[in-house]
């Protein structure tokens, strides 16, 4: 931090007498008490503890739509797509997270594509760079669709994610890559990151590689939080790929294993994706769910209205002690505009439309439905 110029030609240090025109130290007090010798100098104001945030985003599902509007920007752009314009509204609360972290969903193609949406998505890999230009640090990636294009898809993402300087967890190109913890240096405290789906989608890992993706068993989970913690970790986050699509309650089998590992000292914080709506957040025993985040960004054959709402979940960790702990909780509603032209807004800094009030109520109601505000949690703007 760049500190105020000293006026030293007409500025004395405190406890200094002028003589002459120079500082000159006054008299001590006799009556004061002198410190033992090597004693530390006393402060009047101890310095805040240490905090960083992590900002946490929901699915980036690639529909054809989005590609097609990814097209119009780019053009006259001197490239084929150019995804950044869609995330545009959201770039300010990305960027000034210490930590950004972004679900990728789709596996992304060669240059040239194809590409695809549902069943089987296949996106350009220039979403890579998008993604990165946001200011996302890095992605989960493992969810119902890794395995849409098999393990040569899994390579070609993750090497588009290492070409933009994303890092990466929930999938992997080799069993090294794959048993090695994520850690994020963020002002020199680890941070790790996991990343697991519930299914996918009727596809298998290939014979021999079932270290290819994450598939969400407990165990496994708890065994890499501890892993990473062995590592190095100071806190871990765990983001899951879990739930009923388009359901906003969580499940119970959600509920169930969310107050199974935050049990679990290794693990400090749970971020969901899939159901592609906005679910709960809640604090259990002092540590929080974020259920589902919703679409970061999608455009369905039929869009619903609340497939197009979406959050983004901040949380400022503080130390405490020889812990990490979560100070503050905030969500950010966020809203995909059909446009033309299709946008991401963040809804807490943009010109309220009827559509958008329509936005904030829904979500504000869906979020706090299980005491979070109770717990502390709060919406910018609220």
């Amino acid at each position: 931090m760049r500190r105020p110029a000293r006026r030293t030609a007409a500025l004395c240090l405190l406890g200094a007498v002028t003589l002459g025109g120079a500082c000159t130290a006054a008299p001590a007090d006799p009556r004061a008490v002198p410190a033992p010798p090597g004693a530390p100098p006393s402060a009047t104001t101890p310095p805040p503890p240490p905090s960083f945030t992590v900002v946490a985003t929901g699915d980036v599902l690639i529909h054809p739509a989005l590609t097609e509007q990814a097209a119009r920007d780019a053009d006259g752009a001197g490239e084929e797509f150019d995804y950044r314009p869609l995330f545009q509204g959201i770039r300010p609360l990305i960027s000034r997270a210490d930590l950004a972290l972004c679900h990728l969903e789709v596996p992304l193609a060669e240059d040239g594509g194809p590409y695809s949406g549902y069943p089987q998505f296949n996106a350009p890999p220039e979403l890579a760079g998008a993604l990165a230009d946001t200011g996302y640090d890095g992605c989960s990636t493992a969810s119902n669709h890794v395995l849409d294009q098999g393990p040569d898809g899994v390579t070609r993402t993750l090497d588009a994610l290492d070409e933009a300087g994303l890092r990466h967890t929930g999938a992997a190109r080799s069993e090294r890559e794959a048993t090695t913890p994520l850690l994020f240096d963020v002002d020199g405290t680890q941070v790790g990151h996991l990343s697991y789906t519930f299914s996918f989608n009727g596809f298998t890992e290939p014979g021999g590689t079932p270290w290819l993706a994450n598939e969400l068993d407990p165990a496994a989970v708890v065994a890499d939080a501890e892993a990473a913690r062995a590592a190095g970790a100071d806190v871990v986050i765990a983001s899951l790929h879990w739930g009923q699509e388009y359901q906003h309650d969580p499940t119970e089998e959600q509920r169930r294993l969310a107050r199974q590992l935050l049990a679990e000292d290794s693990i400090d914080l749970l971020i969901g994706h899939h159901a592609h709506v906005v679910q709960p957040i809640e604090r259990i025993d002092g540590e929080w769910v974020a259920y589902g985040l919703g679409n970061s960004v999608a455009r369905h054959a039929e869009p619903r209205g609340v497939s197009e709402e979406g959050i983004a979940a901040r949380f400022r960790f503080t130390r405490d002690g020889d812990r990490w702990v979560v100070e503050t909780a905030e969500y950010v509603p966020t809203l995909v505009e059909l446009g033309p032209p299709i946008r991401l807004v963040d809804l807490t800094s943009s010109a309220e439309t009827d559509r958008r009030a329509e936005a904030l109520e829904r979500t504000d109601g869906i979020v706090l439905s299980r005491g979070g505000a109770e717990d502390g949690l709060t919406r910018p703007g609220r």
